[in-house]
Order: structure tokens, then C-alpha cells, then sequence
């Protein structure tokens, strides 16, 4: 899975288009507190992209609530996002970054015991998402 070259922008680029607190959780791999996030508690149908870029990255079908303070998923969509290892606070974590755009989304977990198809738990900042809300079907 390689990168969309069409996304590179130097961090001058990004941080005019993105707000600050965007830019540190998603350029810098920042993370936002546990439970103030606009997506943590949300149940509206509909699918979330990436804020940097736009790319499709889960579904409200896949969204399940871990009451560990961040919207938590436990499949993205097909090959929308990458991972990378995480040694940063003294252990090992596996980052999920934008398959397009290389920005930081959050972690995820394995064997948590959550009951979910993958048994995975995908933490995601809310600040890296945008939800487009389904669209009721027409009469």
C-alpha cells in the first residue's frame, strides 16, 4: 500500500489547513483527552473520513462503545489505513495512520476481549475524524 503522493505537504501546507490541536494530533501524533472528543458517545449512522484528507476510513457499522474515552471501531475500511509500531510512553503500541495521507489517527488493540467480529478495538481521536451522516433513503 504506498502513500498518495497527490497528499504530500510540507507542515507549513498542513498547518494552514489545519487547526492547531488538529495539527499536533494528526502531524505530530498527538492524542486528545480521553472523553472530549465530538465522536466519542456518537451514534448517528453515516461514515467517517479523514479530517486532513477526506479518505474513507470506517463506518458507524463497525463503531462500538469501549468506554475508554475515544470513538473505538473494530474494522477499518479496506486498506484506508497503514500501521506502524509505536515505542513512545515506554511501550509498544501499534499506530494507525491515513493510508493517503500518513496522518496520525490513533491505536490499535488486540485480545481486549470486547465482542466484536475481529476482536480488535481501533482508538480513534476524534479530532482526526470527520462523520458524514447517512442520508435517509428518499420515499
Amino acid at each position: 500500500m504506498e502513500l498518495d503522493p497527490k497528499q504530500f505537504r510540507t507542515p507549513e501546507q498542513w498547518r494552514a489547513m489545519l487547526t492547531p490541536a488538529e495539527y499536533h494530533v494528526l502531524r505530530e501524533a498527538g492524542t486528545e483527552r480521553a472523553f472530549t472528543g465530538e465522536y466519542t458517545d456518537t451514534t448517528t449512522p453515516g461514515t467517517y473520513h479523514c479530517r486532513a484528507c477526506g479518505a474513507k476510513l470506517f463506518t458507524s457499522d463497525t463503531k462500538f462503545e469501549s468506554h475508554c474515552g475515544w470513538p473505538s471501531f473494530f474494522a477499518p475500511e479496506l486498506e484506508s489505513v497503514r500501521y506502524i509500531e509505536d515505542r513512545s510512553l515506554w511501550q509498544v503500541r501499534t499506530e494507525v495512520r491515513c493510508a493517503t495521507c500518513d496522518s496520525h489517527l490513533g491505536h490499535v488493540f488486540t485480545g481486549e476481549g470486547y465482542d466484536t467480529p475481529t476482536d480488535k478495538r481501533y482508538c480513534i481521536n476524534s479530532i482526526s475524524l470527520v462523520l458524514e451522516p447517512e442520508r435517509p433513503a428518499s420515499s
